[in-house]
């Protein structure tokens, strides 16, 4: 079995949990399964062959896709690529599983949802499997991404919507309802990866920025100018609290920036990690004292692993990650003063033992193992 997993790379550190989570499953499932990778700017020939992943051969620049030409390659010729040079066509492929995370609803390009409209509909037509693993929704108000998910994403085997909120935004232009579920984010199940010295880290919170919260994706003008003083503040909370505040990048170069205009508008000396493996990064938030992020999969990290976390929001996925978990409270907002800031740190840390909190943590486990047992059921 060929498995391409889409919508994944290598900066974003949350995406890249994604593609561990989605391979150590299919590892669990079928030792055999080949998986596939598709090239992009953040995903380079090398960090593919690192998870042996087969590399895609995509027949499509931007919005042109010629990859229903595959299917007219002869066999022995598509047989000569994969083995000679780890080439796979669309042909090759049986089961698509998206993994976006985010990258459907009326915040992104209209041509970009109706391509992948088209690629669903194709690959439906060719009987392979396509699945929309746990992801943020809509919402659809535009009448042409309507018309792209009634049409294209209704040819799907399953979707999967990450809460209720998206549930409901794609539900009415679906043909098929019944193919629609809801399952939390999957990499609750990812354990982390714990290094020697990590413990020194016992003490931390780490401070995770996110540049949309200042771009044109977030349409609350009032954290695009509060934001940086509210980095600043949190910091300075931290200290205040008797912690140690410590800058983790959980992106890449954008939001390394944000990391270093923190560091400099702070009188404070403050260590900003780097860490590329995103199993490391777990690893680090599990280690810590808590987190003040603005990172979804940084706070999903926190939160699945028990561990303090103060959010910020740029998109409704955030609102519902900390509702899941009856934590909506530290869903910080950009009105907030630095004393509501360091009280909301305070009682995150100090209300991390509540029974309601652990009980959903394990609940939120057991959906996304009847996820994956769902979606092996259908590619069997």
């Amino acid at each position: 079995m060929i498995v391409e997993i889409k919508g994944v790379q290598f900066v974003n550190k949350g995406a890249e949990l994604m593609l561990h989570a989605v391979i150590q499953k299919l590892n669990e499932f079928d030792p055999s399964a080949e998986i596939v990778l598709a090239p992009n700017g953040n995903s380079p020939y090398k960090a593919r062959a690192e998870v042996n992943a087969y590399q895609k051969l995509s027949l499509k620049k931007r919005f042109l896709d010629l990859n229903e030409l595959s299917y007219h390659l002869p066999t022995k010729i598509r047989k000569w690529l994969k083995t000679n040079w780890g080439i796979v066509t669309e042909a090759d492929v049986d089961v698509v599983l998206d993994a976006s995370g985010f990258a459907y609803g009326d915040q992104w390009p209209t041509k970009h949802l109706e391509a992948v409209a088209k690629e669903v509909k194709r690959l439906a037509k060719h009987n392979k499997t396509f699945i929309f693993m746990p992801q943020a929704l809509g919402p659809f108000a535009d009448p042409e991404k309507q018309a792209a998910v009634k049409d294209g994403f209704s040819k799907a085997a399953l979707i999967f919507a990450r809460e209720q909120s998206s549930f409901d935004g794609i539900r009415p232009y679906l043909e098929d309802t019944s193919k629609l579920k809801i399952a939390p984010d999957f990499t609750n199940l990812v354990k982390g990866e714990l290094e020697e010295d990590y413990a020194k880290y016992n003490n931390t919170v780490f401070i995770i920025p996110n540049y949309n919260m200042v771009n044109e994706r977030n349409n609350n003008t009032t954290w695009k100018s509060r934001y940086l003083d509210f980095l600043v503040e949190s910091a300075e909370n931290i200290l205040e609290l008797g912690y140690v505040p410590v800058l983790l990048n959980h992106e890449g170069k954008h939001d390394g920036e944000l990391c270093e205009k923190v560091k400099a508008a702070t009188p404070h000396s403050i260590e900003i990690i780097q860490e590329t493996n995103p199993l490391k990064v777990k690893g680090l938030i599990g280690s810590s004292r808590g987190i003040i992020c603005s990172r979804f999969h940084g706070c999903v990290s926190a939160l699945t692993q028990g561990i303090p976390c103060v959010g910020t929001s740029w998109s409704h996925k955030y609102e519902s990650l900390f509702d899941e978990y009856n934590r909506a409270d530290f869903l910080a907002k950009p009105e907030w003063s630095k004393e509501e800031l360091k009280e909301a740190l305070r009682l995150s840390i100090s209300t991390v033992e509540e029974e309601t909190y652990n009980t959903k943590i394990a609940e939120y486990k057991a959906q996304t193992e009847q996820m994956w047992a769902e979606i092996f059921n259908r590619i069997k």
